[in-house]
């Protein structure tokens, strides 16, 4: 359901929820090795979550990534669409162009209900309730 994209986007964002604010910004180099993703695709990922004000970016000497306070209230939801758009977290599981409620998939009746409450949950989930279940040691990320 989910990209490896957006997969690698969160843990990069939950890295930098995790390990950085307005003082302490973090490079791309020092994210991809603790999160074992390519440099250069995180950077490609980061930039476009700065691009698109979902974390906080500093250019120069003290520069990199960071989370302010505002963008670690930023619904879990936000990354997904913004990586992979609308479409892809809500298209039909197989691939069909054509499926909805009047002509559904065969697997659309068994989907759809739990795709819609995962999207919620999505939607009520700040990146800093997840970071924080991680520091409370309720949910693991090898980080």
């Amino acid at each position: 359901m989910f990209s490896n994209s957006s997969k690698y986007a969160i843990k990069a964002v939950l890295y930098l929820a995790l390990n950085s604010n307005e003082e302490n910004k973090i490079m791309v180099k020092d994210i991809a090795e603790p999160i074992n993703v390519p440099q250069a695709y995180i950077a490609k990922l980061l930039q476009e979550l700065s691009r698109q004000n979902v974390i906080s970016s500093t250019r120069g000497p003290k520069g990199g990534f960071y989370l302010s306070d505002k963008d670690r209230m930023q619904p879990l939801r936000r990354i997904i669409n913004v990586i992979d758009g609308e479409a892809r977290i809500s298209s039909c599981l197989l691939s069909l162009e054509s499926c909805n409620d009047d002509k559904p998939c065969p697997l659309h009746k068994m989907a759809f209900p739990l795709r819609t409450k995962l999207l919620d949950s999505l939607e009520n989930k700040a990146i800093d309730d997840l970071a924080q279940d991680v520091r409370d040691g309720n949910s693991y990320l090898p980080l």
